[in-house]
């Protein structure tokens, strides 16, 4: 059984989206950022950088304790190796889907997410840092494009946790001031990930989970940190 601490962002879908691939059993533990629940000491306990998704797996492999993981590019990385699937054997197919992992966790995600910030939670207007980041959005987009251009289904040819990782940053597009129809072979592959029952499952969940938006009061908490939110 898998604890799974969680919120409905794109990266807490990642983690949804490979326990509903794999089947294996889990508990959902939603973790409303909006009022300060990341920072209460039993979840800090798990995820000392405050954020979701974080997990406790309750069987891990080594039959120790239960094991706590944070971030969640490691935690996709982590179940993968745990259960031998969504991520290849050999060296190459490996190397690829960790490349992908790593380019969204350093590019795709951070860069997006500031696009829906400056975009959407600004309290001003800051034209050059929206430009800015729309851009580099599109520029993301475009890299993937090109990537999927050889006729491959998925990012390294079967679906892995590099699509897992992807999908979810992709999902709010018109956010991000993109259009798919630009993107055709980015747009074939959305497609097929969003037509796969554990996709439709995993986003009825995030639907269940009441998600009320970012109001001011949760702006302050979520835009408002510094190095004393941790002491």
């Amino acid at each position: 059984m898998i604890d799974l601490y969680y919120w409905a962002t794109p990266n807490g879908h990642k983690v949804t989206l490979f326990l509903e691939e794999a089947g294996i059993p889990y508990q959902l533990h939603p973790v409303h950022i909006g009022r300060g629940e990341q920072f209460k000491p039993e979840f800090l306990a798990i995820a000392p950088n405050n954020r979701i998704p974080a997990i406790v797996d309750n069987a891990p492999a080594d039959g120790g304790a239960p094991l706590s993981l944070f971030e969640s590019g490691a935690i996709l990385q982590y179940l993968a190796e745990k259960i031998g699937r969504f991520m290849p054997q050999d060296l190459r197919g490996r190397t690829m889907v960790l490349q992908w992992l790593n380019w969204q966790m350093g590019g795709l995600g951070p860069m997006a997410g500031q696009n829906h910030h400056f975009t959407q939670y600004a309290p001003e207007k800051v034209p050059y840092a929206i430009e800015r980041y729309v851009k580099e959005t599109s520029r993301l987009y475009g890299v993937l494009n090109k990537h999927l251009s050889d006729g491959r289904d998925f990012i390294a040819g079967d679906y892995s946790i590099a699509d897992m990782a992807c999908y979810p940053w992709i999902v709010p597009y018109e956010r991000q001031s993109q259009k798919l129809e630009d993107f055709p072979h980015l747009a074939a592959w959305f497609a097929r990930i969003a037509a796969r029952p554990a996709t439709v499952k995993a986003y009825a969940i995030a639907q269940a989970v009441q998600n009320p938006g970012i109001d001011d009061e949760a702006k302050k908490i979520l835009f408002g940190q510094d190095a004393k939110t941790v002491r």
